[in-house]
């Protein structure tokens, strides 16, 4: 018997769902087995199970295998009991008590951001949007930093598919006018809704990432244009940096 054969299957699947995480894409069960060496009839079987169980999903185009809802609630409610979730929180806190505005630490899911944690502003005035709320990618802030995180190709597949809904009064719903767009914010280095996904409601969001410089979520804030403008909102960026810098460290260490 192999040494792989004797590894228990629970441990398999885990080193599988821990070979697409390092990844950063969706892979084909042929690219998952050149980086984790077991028989091919193995490794189909364990894919179809997780993808039957809703640990994994498959791309519409290409069929590639990627983290489907349930190993994002999994590795989040990881995420939420550790001491790590307390430390991001401080940062949050920390962030929007300068700010006096709603922050939050905002992640892509299937088909929008997902709200992973926030700190609400003190003001009655406020716009409710909970934690696990899921909204567009092409009309907020962090959704649109995500879509500039994509290669050309893969952005312009997913505007492709995506609905682009005229959410607020600003939205671009023009595929080609959001591809430059996406252009800018590259450039920019961050983020921002103005107006686009809600009226009477500016956004910016900066990048958090990972030790390999991938985009792992956003820290973001909103408010209204009552308290807040756009050139306004724009000068908090710094801030928002910093605090994502910090919630790096946590999540990666130190350089």
């Amino acid at each position: 018997m192999e040494e792989n054969d004797r590894i228990p299957t629970n441990m398999r699947m885990l080193i599988l769902l821990e070979t697409l995480s390092e990844a950063g894409r969706p892979l084909s069960v042929a690219e998952i087995g050149e980086v984790v060496d077991l028989p091919k009839p193995t490794l189909h079987r364990l894919c179809t199970t997780l993808e039957d169980e809703g640990f994994l999903i498959r791309d519409s185009i290409g069929g590639r295998l990627r983290p489907a809802r349930r190993t994002r609630v999994l590795a989040s409610g990881l995420q939420m009991a550790s001491q790590l979730h307390i430390s991001r929180r401080l940062v949050l806190q920390s962030l929007a008590s300068e700010i006096r505005e709603t922050c939050n630490y905002v992640v892509a899911g299937e088909s929008g951001m997902t709200y992973l944690d926030r700190v609400d502003t003190p003001w009655p005035l406020r716009y409710q949007l909970p934690i696990g709320a899921e909204v567009p990618f092409h009309c907020t802030a962090s959704g649109k930093l995500f879509l500039s995180s994509l290669d050309v190709d893969e952005l312009r597949r997913l505007l492709d598919t995506l609905p682009l809904t005229e959410e607020g009064p600003r939205a671009i719903t023009d595929k080609d006018s959001l591809a430059n767009e996406m252009a800018a914010i590259r450039k920019a280095g961050y983020s921002w809704d103005n107006e686009e996904f809600m009226a009477g409601m500016v956004a910016m969001a900066v990048p958090v990432f990972d030790q390999n410089k991938r985009l792992v979520a956003a820290v973001a804030c909103h408010a209204p244009t009552q308290r807040m403008s756009f050139e306004d909102a724009r000068d908090w960026v710094p801030r928002l940096k910093k605090a994502a810098r910090d919630i790096e460290t946590l999540m990666f260490g130190a350089d």
